[in-house]
């Protein structure tokens, strides 16, 4: 399989599997979306189970990828700990819009978690989020290193504010999107360094 068609098929292939979700997708569907033979699938992809753990492997790291960056952007030398950090959360939290197909796979991985091989959901895990987390964390020690943040568990940190950022309240619905993020990402951070600050 050429470089070319590897590509079509993997984006045929995410955009498939975005749609309908890794139980009701089929190669059929697949290989029209992609314009390449079924016969052309299977000869590089043992199977649909195959197929879909290249998609999300590669999905997930081009995410991973932008992530990251936002992770040296913002954190890579800080001025002011608490508006770095909601300067991050925020632009972490903002949908990126090349990765939208990313984000409808990730909801049909957490709606059909029982039929997709475990195989393929610990890639996605390792490759993306976790991945994600891991550099957070590596920042978090070195915070706490250079004696801004107090913390036993890097990684259990990154969770926390993960967490703690992702939240919405309701009673901000009269705010445009722009502006309860900020509130939920501000009030997050503060709630943060409240239990991790120096």
């Amino acid at each position: 399989m050429t470089v070319d068609k590897r590509t079509a098929v993997l984006t045929g292939a995410r955009t498939v599997f975005a749609r309908d979700g890794y139980t009701r997708a089929s190669i059929d569907v697949i290989a029209a979306e992609a314009q390449v033979s079924t016969r052309t699938i299977y000869n590089h992809f043992r199977d649909k189970a195959g197929l879909f753990a290249s998609v999300i492997e590669t999905s997930a790291a081009g995410v991973a990828a932008a992530q990251l960056a936002l992770i040296d952007r913002h954190l890579g030398t800080v001025d002011d700990l608490e508006k770095d950090l909601v300067a991050f959360g925020i632009a972490w939290r903002t949908p990126i819009p090349d990765h939208v197909e990313h984000s409808a796979l990730v909801r049909q991985i957490n709606a059909e978690t029982g039929h997709i091989p475990a195989e393929v959901i610990e890639t996605w895990q390792q490759t993306g989020p976790l991945a994600v987390r891991r550099a957070l964390a590596d920042r978090f020690e070195a915070f706490a290193a250079d004696g801004l943040l107090t913390l036993d568990d890097p990684l259990r940190a990154a969770l926390h504010f993960s967490a703690l950022i992702s939240g919405t309240d309701p009673s901000y619905r009269s705010r445009t999107p722009e502006e309860e993020l900020s509130e939920t990402v501000t009030s997050g951070v503060h709630a943060f360094l409240h239990g991790y600050g120096r």
